[in-house]
């Protein structure tokens, strides 16, 4: 195969499996979507070819070495600019660290199909896509939910009154924000975790039960 097209595979695999990733976290409606993992990929994976295959007409001698991992190596630190830029710290909580380990295992995905490991960055990706959705779902007892709530403020004290009545419910307030809008309805976005580990569709039942509150989603 014409070595040029064996390169354009690569950028080609590591952007699909980049932007596999990225459907999953545009879903959830994370912080860097499908274009930023497809493009962390991509950028990735020509920074492979580049440090494995871009200086073969340097002309070695015994003073001149080539280290074709020093490009490489570059990307894994530098992915970290990108990944620390996800990560929000807000109300005594930290949001955006799987972002962050999405974006930094996406790139070593990318180096990977650069390097022509086709097998291991399809496995990786499938793997990653198992953490983050499948087993995300098989185990709701070590996992926190993201919840956006809806509600008419028609009391000063509504939105403390809301947090007494989950917290009575059994459920545990990690953070929240909360904004009010020109028609006084509040409008929370909180994180919990519920001590009884409800499911999704029993968690759902117990918000909707609040006289007043409307349940946008649950994550």
């Amino acid at each position: 195969m014409n070595i040029t097209i064996t390169f354009l595979l690569r950028i080609l695999v590591a952007a699909l499996l980049g932007g596999a990733i990225g459907i999953e976290r545009g879903f959830r409606a994370k912080e860097a979507g499908f274009r930023t993992h497809f493009l962390v990929a991509l950028g990735a994976a020509l920074f492979m070819i580049l440090s494995a295959h871009g200086f073969g007409d340097v002309q070695f001698s015994d003073n001149i070495r080539l280290d074709v991992s020093r490009i490489a190596a570059q990307v894994v630190s530098g992915i970290g600019f990108i990944g620390a830029g996800t990560i929000i710290f807000q109300r005594h909580a930290v949001h955006g660290l799987t972002t962050a380990a999405g974006l930094w295992v996406t790139a070593a995905i990318g180096m990977t199909a650069g390097a022509g490991l086709y097998v291991i960055a399809v496995s990786a990706t499938a793997l990653v896509l198992v953490g983050l959705e499948v087993l995300n779902g098989l185990l709701p007892s070590i996992s926190h939910r993201t919840v956006t709530l809806s509600m008419l403020a028609t009391e000063s004290n509504q939105l403390q009154t809301l947090l007494d009545k989950l917290r009575k419910d059994g459920l545990t307030i990690l953070s929240y924000t909360a904004n009010t809008d020109a028609q006084n309805r509040l409008t929370v976005r909180m994180e919990l975790r519920s001590r009884h580990n409800l499911s999704t569709d029993r968690l759902l039942r117990v918000l909707s039960a609040i006289d007043g509150v409307v349940v946008g989603g649950v994550e």
